[in-house]
């Protein structure tokens, strides 16, 4: 199909500006994440870094899916992951969570009651707890060892309701956490690739194709 359209009609004029007022609202709210990329994130990082076990990324909605890609990108960077739904680990689920554990829990209003719950026994089981979240007077707010407030301003959600900008400043803020922790780790780009046998980024190194010649050393 011909990537070229008929003259668009009003409504699809309409539809393409809201569209693009969508895409500017995100970018705007991104650039107002710097501040919160600061010491913050640091303790993010300290704290996974003196636990020995896996970093459980958890929400429901929107932001379980953040959740989940959030644990694989760990994963992926060298730190050891896995997503965790909550519903699922209050049917027994928390059984794989440990004292040895860092539990992100993710919820905008932090008022989920299955996120709440979770977290609160997986605390018990001795998990620490780094909370994200855009209210900082919530409930699941003060279940956090740490509390990150994002920003989740009304105009990069449509309708102040649909979790898009909002939750894209949480992917943002775990790539963040994934790049500092792979830095600190040491863990090197032959590591990732070992990781990655699949597809194009597996096929690129089994050629011997310029990769990760982006690693430190050839960067300076």
């Amino acid at each position: 199909m011909s990537a070229s359209v008929t003259p668009l009609s009003p409504a699809e004029s309409r539809a393409l500006a809201a569209a693009r007022e969508q895409v500017h609202s995100e970018e705007k709210l991104l650039a107002e994440l710097g501040p919160v990329i600061d010491d913050r994130l640091v303790c993010a990082a300290r704290i996974v870094l003196a636990h020995k076990g896996k970093v459980i990324p958890t929400g429901v909605g929107t932001s379980g899916e953040i959740a989940r890609r959030m644990a694989h990108l760990l994963s992926v960077a060298g730190s050891p992951s896995l997503f965790l739904h909550p519903t699922e680990g209050l049917h027994g689920g928390l059984g794989a969570v440990t004292h040895d554990d860092v539990l992100i829990a993710i919820s905008k209003g932090g008022q989920s009651r299955e996120v709440n719950e979770f977290t609160r026994r997986a605390a018990a089981r001795g998990a620490a707890v780094i909370v994200l979240t855009a209210r900082q007077d919530s409930e699941l707010a003060a279940l956090g060892d740490l509390t990150v407030a994002l920003p989740a301003p009304d105009y990069a959600d449509p309708a102040g309701i649909i979790a898009m900008g909002s939750t894209l400043a949480v992917a943002a803020w775990g790539d963040a956490l994934a790049v500092m922790l792979m830095q600190l780790r040491g863990y090197r780009w032959d590591e990732v690739l070992f990781t990655h046998p699949g597809g194009a980024v597996g096929r690129s190194a089994e050629s011997g194709e310029p990769g990760p010649a982006r690693a430190e050393g050839e960067r300076k």
